[in-house]
């Protein structure tokens, strides 16, 4: 019999400002009643089973999840994998099942919360059903956030998917409290930035296809190398046109930094948007415009994290 615990339950992609704000409610009745505050999610997206052609790619490995549900309060995670007898269960049938493996003494979920099968269950039916169990249910409300274009838009993973998608990365980590961030392995390319004097570390999302990469554009932003060194960079997202090419890739350009990142894992952190992508007449016209695209890289402020 494991001890109670005050417990969470989510897919809980991005450990969004609405997430954290779940977990420190969460640490707030766990430090009044002394028990440790358990976060339960999911890996992989349990569209991958009920909706394969319909997974959306995700904003942060299992791995990172896991430390940022940590680092937003939780004690403990635990990664339940979903499978159809799972996710077939009734709302009544997911929470008995529910207490009898993790005895919640209290359990805490944002407004819009849904669980059973086909999302049946609702914060009404969780009432209930914790009344009938004898576990607390406390509802924290939708975390809303100002965006740029001044819209005030209900922080969901779903949303930052979205806005990430239209190159807005400034929105989407008002919506993350912090820069988004996409990390991989340093591919070897066709050493063109070399050759024009701005060499770049290549990241190929093919490597990664079920991660979120922003839309195609140029940014601003920062680079963390293993050792935990961040360098301010000039990104570039997409295909390169100028050479015609049809791969995808994120190149960062680490301002005032000679060396050798090859084979390495970085971490690219996405501040702000530059420019579109656009095919230039020459080698020469490309070079220029880069140029100025780090001098702007320069001189734009970074975006801190934020609760």
């Amino acid at each position: 019999m494991s001890q109670s615990s005050v417990l969470t339950i989510g897919n809980f992609d991005g450990v969004h400002l609405g997430h954290q704000a779940i977990l420190r409610r969460a640490r707030q009745v766990a430090d009044g009643c002394g028990e440790p505050v358990k976060a339960l999610t999911f890996d992989p997206h349990p569209a991958t089973i009920l909706r394969p052609d319909q997974v959306p790619p995700r904003l942060m490995t299992c791995e990172d999840k896991c430390r940022a549900l940590l680092d937003a309060g939780a004690d403990e995670v635990v990664v339940l994998v979903p499978d159809r007898d799972l996710l077939a269960r009734s709302p009544v049938d997911f929470i008995r099942h529910l207490c009898e493996h993790q005895q919640p003494s209290a359990v805490v979920e944002g407004h819009d919360f849904h669980f059973g099968r086909d999302r049946q269950g609702g914060m009404d039916d969780l009432r209930r059903l914790g009344e009938e169990a004898g576990f607390e249910v406390h509802e924290v409300e939708t975390i809303e956030r100002g965006l740029t274009d001044l819209l005030l838009a209900p922080v969901r993973s779903s949303l930052i998917r979205w806005l990430l998608g239209c190159g807005r990365t400034m929105d989407a980590a008002t919506c993350l409290g912090r820069p988004y961030v996409y990390a991989g392995t340093v591919q070897r390319g066709e050493q063109r930035g070399s050759t024009i004097g701005i060499s770049t570390a290549n990241l190929d999302p093919a490597q990664t296809p079920d991660r979120m990469a922003p839309g195609d554009g140029v940014y601003v932003g920062e680079v963390e190398l293993a050792d935990g060194a961040t360098h301010r960079a000039a990104i570039s997202v997409g295909v390169k046109p100028t050479f015609g090419e049809r791969r995808l890739l994120i190149e960062a350009h680490l301002i005032d930094y000679d060396g050798d990142l090859y084979d390495q894992t970085i971490a690219v952190h996405f501040h702000r948007w530059l420019r579109d992508q656009q095919r230039f007449p020459s080698v020469e016209a490309l070079r220029d415009q880069l140029q100025r695209d780090i001098a702007r890289a320069r001189q734009l402020p970074t975006i801190r994290a934020a609760g």
